[in-house]
């Protein structure tokens, strides 16, 4: 029984890596598509219904960003960090999905 629980041990792993993964790359495609709408819509962009449901979607990390950052940094720039950070968050997460799936072997990881 041992045994069997050190195996699922691993697996389990990789599905959490997976959804951690899932949940980054969601904010991340909503803030690179906001980026792509700031440059494009110019001012009119708090009127674009694109980028207001793409502020939506980020908005959870947007705000947890917020709270981190002092007072001194505006709040435009405010999504740059955020992408930035979460970006980050997401390679350290595929990377440690890289790790494990070396670990247990390649046919586990498909």
């Amino acid at each position: 029984m041992a045994l069997r629980a050190s195996a699922f041990l691993p697996l389990a792993m990789l599905v959490f890596l997976n959804l951690v993964q899932l949940i980054l790359y969601i904010p991340l495609l909503a803030l690179a598509g906001q980026g792509a709408l700031y440059v494009l819509a110019g001012h009119k962009r708090d009127s674009n219904f694109f980028y207001r449901l793409l502020q939506l979607l980020s908005k959870p990390f947007t705000l947890v960003v917020r709270k981190l950052t002092p007072k001194l940094v505006a709040d435009a720039h405010v999504p740059v960090v955020t992408f930035f950070l979460v970006l980050i968050a997401y390679f350290v997460v595929t990377f440690e999905r890289i790790d494990l799936c070396m670990r247990i072997g390649l046919e586990h990881c498909r």
